[in-house]
């Protein structure tokens, strides 16, 4: 899903970051991301995912870079509820404005502020 984190690279700067998480214990092997990456892929404003899961918990979740806040909202506000409601999980979901960390991010050189 064109991580940095695995050496994928932006299109263009993020704006806007989601951490989304389904409280769901499913061993990541045996969860639904080949199914979920093509639509994911269709996402407005999606830039790239990180795909998680949760250590001796098996939640599911992800950390997603959007090129606008406006993206990023309306992807927790209207795209988790509905996976959570697919998934049968309670989601837990953040959205973060990514120009209030730049400085700090790329003085670490972060992968996702170039």
């Amino acid at each position: 899903m064109n991580s940095p984190h695995f050496s994928g690279e932006l299109a263009k700067p993020a704006k806007a970051f989601v951490y989304a998480e389904m409280q769901v214990s499913v061993p990541f092997e045996n969860a639904p991301w080949r199914d979920r990456n093509p639509v994911l892929k269709t996402q407005p404003g999606l830039l790239a995912k990180t795909w998680l899961s949760g250590m001796r918990t098996n939640t599911l979740g992800g950390f997603y870079a959007f090129d606008s806040v406006e993206t990023a909202w309306a992807y927790a506000v209207d795209v988790v509820p509905k996976t959570a409601i697919a998934l049968q999980a309670a989601p837990y979901t953040r959205v973060f404005d990514a120009s209030q960390s730049r400085e700090a991010n790329q003085y670490l050189s972060s992968a996702y502020f170039g």
